[in-house]
């Protein structure tokens, strides 16, 4: 349902209009199902990169995606980004010049999101709904690199751990890079989240790695399927 459709029907108050809206709205959301599980169910193991779209070019973080993502592809993966800018532009480059599959899993906003260059031209999906894209993400993703960055960011880092701790997805491998940034929030997960309020378990911790560099990133990646067959998470 479009906004001025939505702005009438309240203004208005047609609640009868908006519930048909809503149910037509289904067939909008399983269309994106269908096509992302088309496109995905071929491509093979990958890794999911996650970042800032704010990161610019000359960040130490761009560079560091970017290799993180060429070396993986050496290694057999595919990368999986959110299409955009950034971070995600980074890893979609390491992919391209490291002649792997480049994936770029894209959502449309009213504001600074746009798909980059380095996706492969078939493996662009645009998304209208958040959670359907997560879930491509969880979906088809052997692991998840997540660099520096905000809300979005951390949202796909605690639903990755949350499907994992409830065992709603099979264990895989979670990196975090860049301690700096993310040793802040390591450290009050365990004082705060395990030690005081006893909301997590210990082991809840090993699900997670924290790493600075890019061969100790694939090497967390590699460590993790060294004991099994590579094959996609489905």
């Amino acid at each position: 349902m479009d906004d001025d459709k939505i702005r009438k029907a309240f203004k208005t108050k047609d609640w009868n209009e908006i519930k048909v809206q809503d149910s037509w709205q289904i067939f909008k959301i399983m269309a994106e199902f269908v096509e992302a599980f088309e496109k995905l169910g071929k491509i093979g193991p990958c890794v999911s990169i996650f970042g800032s779209a704010r990161t610019k070019p000359e960040s130490k973080y761009f560079a560091l995606a970017e290799e993180i993502a060429f070396k993986l592809t050496q290694k057999g993966y595919g990368i999986i980004t959110g299409g955009g800018p950034g971070i995600m532009e980074a890893a979609n480059k390491g992919a391209h010049l490291g002649k792997g599959k480049s994936v770029g899993l894209n959502i449309e906003l009213p504001f600074e999101q746009y798909s980059n260059p380095y996706i492969d031209n078939d493996k662009l999906i645009n998304f209208d709904y958040f959670f359907v894209r997560k879930v491509m993400f969880m979906k088809y993703a052997q692991g998840f690199v997540v660099l520096p960055g905000g809300f979005g960011t951390m949202d796909e880092f605690f639903e990755a751990i949350t499907l994992i701790q409830t065992r709603k997805v099979g264990a895989f491998p979670i990196v975090l890079v860049g301690k700096d940034y993310w040793q802040g929030l390591f450290d009050w997960i365990k004082k705060i989240v395990l030690e005081e309020e006893k909301n997590i378990n210990p082991d809840d911790l090993d699900l997670l790695k924290l790493v600075d560099t890019a061969d100790e990133a694939v090497k967390e990646i590699e460590s993790f399927y060294s004991r099994y067959l590579l094959k996609p998470n489905f």
